[in-house]
Protein backbone atom coordinates (compact mmCIF):
# COMPACT_ATOMS: atom_id res chain seq x y z
CA UNK A 1 0.00 0.00 0.00
CA UNK A 2 1.42 3.44 -1.22
CA UNK A 3 0.35 6.85 0.50
CA UNK A 4 -1.94 9.15 -1.67
CA UNK A 5 0.46 12.22 -3.56
CA UNK A 6 -2.79 14.59 -2.71
CA UNK A 7 -1.85 18.12 -1.56
CA UNK A 8 -4.07 19.11 1.36
CA UNK A 9 -6.81 20.96 0.41
CA UNK A 10 -9.41 23.15 1.59
CA UNK A 11 -11.82 20.94 1.73
CA UNK A 12 -12.66 17.41 0.19
CA UNK A 13 -16.02 18.21 -2.22
CA UNK A 14 -18.96 15.92 -1.75
CA UNK A 15 -18.78 15.18 -6.05
CA UNK A 16 -17.46 16.72 -8.45
CA UNK A 17 -20.22 16.88 -11.28
CA UNK A 18 -18.02 17.86 -14.63
CA UNK A 19 -19.46 18.71 -18.32
CA UNK A 20 -17.88 17.46 -21.76
CA UNK A 21 -18.30 19.71 -24.81
CA UNK A 22 -19.58 22.65 -23.41
CA UNK A 23 -18.25 24.93 -26.02
CA UNK A 24 -18.89 24.42 -29.79
CA UNK A 25 -15.23 25.04 -30.63
CA UNK A 26 -14.46 22.22 -27.86
CA UNK A 27 -16.93 19.58 -29.54
CA UNK A 28 -15.33 20.04 -33.11
CA UNK A 29 -11.82 20.02 -32.56
CA UNK A 30 -12.60 16.32 -30.94
CA UNK A 31 -14.33 15.50 -33.34
CA UNK A 32 -17.93 15.31 -31.72
CA UNK A 33 -21.23 17.10 -32.14
CA UNK A 34 -22.76 19.98 -30.74
CA UNK A 35 -25.10 18.24 -27.78
CA UNK A 36 -28.31 19.47 -27.33
CA UNK A 37 -28.08 18.57 -23.78
CA UNK A 38 -25.49 18.87 -21.16
CA UNK A 39 -22.69 15.72 -21.22
CA UNK A 40 -22.20 14.94 -17.51
CA UNK A 41 -19.56 12.71 -16.01
CA UNK A 42 -17.95 12.06 -12.04
CA UNK A 43 -14.42 12.87 -11.23
CA UNK A 44 -13.16 11.21 -8.20
CA UNK A 45 -13.09 14.48 -5.26
CA UNK A 46 -9.79 12.57 -3.97
CA UNK A 47 -8.66 13.79 -7.29
CA UNK A 48 -8.12 17.45 -5.98
CA UNK A 49 -4.99 19.27 -5.52
CA UNK A 50 -4.44 22.85 -4.75
CA UNK A 51 -2.61 25.73 -6.61
CA UNK A 52 0.90 24.78 -6.76
CA UNK A 53 0.64 21.44 -6.22
CA UNK A 54 2.24 18.74 -9.05
CA UNK A 55 0.17 17.38 -11.11
CA UNK A 56 1.50 13.69 -11.41
CA UNK A 57 1.24 11.57 -14.24
CA UNK A 58 1.26 8.03 -12.86
CA UNK A 59 2.70 4.57 -14.33
CA UNK A 60 -1.07 3.49 -15.32
CA UNK A 61 -0.60 6.55 -18.23
CA UNK A 62 2.10 5.20 -19.80
CA UNK A 63 -0.66 2.22 -20.73
CA UNK A 64 -1.98 3.65 -24.26
CA UNK A 65 1.15 6.14 -25.04
CA UNK A 66 1.54 9.79 -24.19
CA UNK A 67 -1.92 11.15 -23.66
CA UNK A 68 -2.18 13.58 -20.48
CA UNK A 69 -4.25 16.71 -21.25
CA UNK A 70 -4.91 19.63 -19.86
CA UNK A 71 -8.60 21.53 -19.71
CA UNK A 72 -8.75 25.23 -18.29
CA UNK A 73 -12.22 25.62 -16.62
CA UNK A 74 -14.65 27.63 -14.30
CA UNK A 75 -15.51 26.06 -11.48
CA UNK A 76 -18.69 26.62 -9.72
CA UNK A 77 -18.68 25.76 -5.99
CA UNK A 78 -22.37 25.06 -4.90
CA UNK A 79 -22.98 27.30 -1.29
CA UNK A 80 -26.26 25.47 -0.32
CA UNK A 81 -28.53 21.88 -1.08
CA UNK A 82 -29.76 22.24 -4.34
CA UNK A 83 -32.85 20.09 -5.97
CA UNK A 84 -35.40 21.01 -8.45
CA UNK A 85 -33.31 24.56 -8.67
CA UNK A 86 -35.40 27.18 -11.21
CA UNK A 87 -32.72 28.94 -13.41
CA UNK A 88 -33.78 32.02 -12.19
CA UNK A 89 -32.85 31.28 -8.89
CA UNK A 90 -29.73 28.98 -9.90
CA UNK A 91 -26.87 31.70 -9.30
CA UNK A 92 -28.34 32.30 -5.68
CA UNK A 93 -27.18 29.28 -5.02
CA UNK A 94 -23.51 29.48 -5.97
CA UNK A 95 -20.94 30.21 -2.90
CA UNK A 96 -17.68 30.80 -5.21
CA UNK A 97 -15.88 30.15 -8.01
CA UNK A 98 -12.82 28.76 -8.99
CA UNK A 99 -10.20 28.55 -11.81
CA UNK A 100 -10.10 24.72 -12.46
CA UNK A 101 -7.89 21.81 -14.86
CA UNK A 102 -10.18 19.18 -15.76
CA UNK A 103 -6.79 16.97 -16.48
CA UNK A 104 -7.53 14.05 -18.92
CA UNK A 105 -5.64 10.84 -19.59
CA UNK A 106 -7.29 10.15 -23.23
CA UNK A 107 -6.60 7.00 -23.83
CA UNK A 108 -8.23 5.92 -20.30
CA UNK A 109 -10.93 7.82 -21.01
CA UNK A 110 -11.84 6.88 -24.93
CA UNK A 111 -10.82 3.33 -24.91
CA UNK A 112 -9.03 2.15 -21.59
CA UNK A 113 -12.77 2.21 -19.67
CA UNK A 114 -15.46 0.98 -21.88
CA UNK A 115 -15.86 4.25 -23.39
CA UNK A 116 -16.79 6.12 -19.94
CA UNK A 117 -15.06 9.22 -19.18
CA UNK A 118 -14.80 9.08 -15.82
CA UNK A 119 -11.73 6.69 -15.03
CA UNK A 120 -9.67 8.90 -17.47
CA UNK A 121 -10.39 11.80 -15.60
CA UNK A 122 -10.05 10.69 -12.13
CA UNK A 123 -6.83 9.55 -11.32
CA UNK A 124 -4.67 11.08 -8.34
CA UNK A 125 -4.07 14.80 -9.08
CA UNK A 126 -6.01 15.42 -11.89
CA UNK A 127 -8.41 18.47 -10.39
CA UNK A 128 -6.06 21.12 -9.88
CA UNK A 129 -8.29 23.85 -8.18
CA UNK A 130 -7.33 27.28 -7.19
CA UNK A 131 -8.60 29.55 -4.35
CA UNK A 132 -12.73 29.93 -4.20
CA UNK A 133 -12.93 33.49 -5.08
CA UNK A 134 -16.78 34.73 -3.83
CA UNK A 135 -19.68 34.94 -5.73
CA UNK A 136 -20.25 38.49 -4.91
CA UNK A 137 -17.42 39.54 -6.81
CA UNK A 138 -18.35 38.02 -10.03
CA UNK A 139 -21.04 40.23 -11.88
CA UNK A 140 -21.34 38.04 -14.48
CA UNK A 141 -19.74 34.13 -15.02
CA UNK A 142 -21.00 34.17 -18.27
CA UNK A 143 -18.51 37.01 -19.42
CA UNK A 144 -15.47 36.20 -18.80
CA UNK A 145 -11.89 35.22 -20.53
CA UNK A 146 -9.82 32.17 -19.57
CA UNK A 147 -6.47 31.31 -21.14
CA UNK A 148 -4.39 28.51 -20.34
CA UNK A 149 -0.43 28.40 -20.92
CA UNK A 150 1.92 25.24 -21.11
CA UNK A 151 5.49 26.17 -20.12
CA UNK A 152 4.59 29.48 -21.46
CA UNK A 153 2.71 28.72 -24.29
CA UNK A 154 -0.58 29.94 -25.22
CA UNK A 155 -3.06 27.13 -26.13
CA UNK A 156 -6.31 28.24 -24.58
CA UNK A 157 -7.77 31.73 -24.88
CA UNK A 158 -11.63 32.07 -24.94
CA UNK A 159 -14.68 33.53 -22.82
CA UNK A 160 -17.01 32.05 -20.75
CA UNK A 161 -19.83 33.54 -22.84
CA UNK A 162 -18.75 31.28 -25.47
CA UNK A 163 -20.56 28.15 -23.07
CA UNK A 164 -23.52 26.26 -25.00
CA UNK A 165 -24.88 25.70 -21.61
CA UNK A 166 -24.40 28.98 -19.12
CA UNK A 167 -23.48 28.07 -15.28
CA UNK A 168 -27.54 29.08 -14.17
CA UNK A 169 -28.04 26.17 -16.81
CA UNK A 170 -26.31 23.40 -15.11
CA UNK A 171 -26.71 24.28 -12.24
CA UNK A 172 -30.71 23.63 -12.66
CA UNK A 173 -30.42 21.02 -15.06
CA UNK A 174 -28.45 18.88 -12.81
CA UNK A 175 -30.49 19.61 -9.72
CA UNK A 176 -33.33 17.99 -11.74
CA UNK A 177 -34.62 14.71 -9.51
CA UNK A 178 -30.97 14.63 -8.33
CA UNK A 179 -30.26 16.67 -4.96
CA UNK A 180 -27.03 18.55 -5.39
CA UNK A 181 -25.00 18.82 -1.84
CA UNK A 182 -23.28 21.97 -0.43
CA UNK A 183 -19.60 22.31 -1.69
CA UNK A 184 -20.47 20.00 -4.52
CA UNK A 185 -17.97 21.39 -7.72
CA UNK A 186 -19.33 21.78 -11.44
CA UNK A 187 -17.36 21.84 -13.87
CA UNK A 188 -18.31 24.01 -16.74
CA UNK A 189 -16.45 22.42 -19.42
CA UNK A 190 -13.12 23.79 -21.50
CA UNK A 191 -12.72 26.09 -24.86
CA UNK A 192 -10.43 24.79 -27.97
CA UNK A 193 -7.16 24.23 -27.76
CA UNK A 194 -6.43 21.13 -26.22
CA UNK A 195 -3.41 19.14 -26.55
CA UNK A 196 -5.26 15.97 -27.86
CA UNK A 197 -6.57 18.22 -30.21
CA UNK A 198 -3.36 19.52 -32.14
CA UNK A 199 -1.18 18.04 -34.76
CA UNK A 200 0.67 16.60 -33.49
CA UNK A 201 -0.69 16.53 -30.09
CA UNK A 202 0.81 18.29 -27.02
CA UNK A 203 0.78 15.93 -24.04
CA UNK A 204 1.82 17.10 -20.63
CA UNK A 205 5.17 15.79 -20.03
CA UNK A 206 7.50 15.90 -16.89
CA UNK A 207 8.83 19.10 -16.57
CA UNK A 208 5.63 21.44 -17.56
CA UNK A 209 3.74 24.69 -16.21
CA UNK A 210 0.56 24.56 -17.07
CA UNK A 211 -1.16 28.07 -15.96
CA UNK A 212 -4.94 28.81 -16.36
CA UNK A 213 -6.02 32.21 -15.37
CA UNK A 214 -9.94 32.92 -15.45
CA UNK A 215 -11.00 36.72 -15.18
CA UNK A 216 -12.28 38.46 -12.30
CA UNK A 217 -11.68 34.83 -10.50
CA UNK A 218 -7.40 33.92 -10.30
CA UNK A 219 -4.73 32.16 -11.86
CA UNK A 220 -3.97 28.17 -10.87
CA UNK A 221 -0.44 27.38 -12.03
CA UNK A 222 0.68 23.65 -11.22
CA UNK A 223 4.00 21.90 -12.21
CA UNK A 224 3.79 18.60 -14.10
CA UNK A 225 5.63 15.61 -12.54
CA UNK A 226 6.00 11.91 -14.18
CA UNK A 227 5.85 9.31 -11.76
CA UNK A 228 8.89 7.12 -11.64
Amino acid sequence: MTHSPISPYVFLPPAILAIGRNYADHAKEMGGTIPTRPIVFFKNPACVISDGAPIIIPAICREGGPQVDFEGELAVILGANCREVSQADALGMVEGYAVANDVSARWWQNQGAGGQFSRGKSFDTFCPLSKITSASNIKDPQNLRIQTRVSGELMQDSSTSNMIFSVSKLISDLSRGMTLLKGTIILTGSPHGVGHARNPPRYLQHGDVVEISIESVGTLTNPVIESS
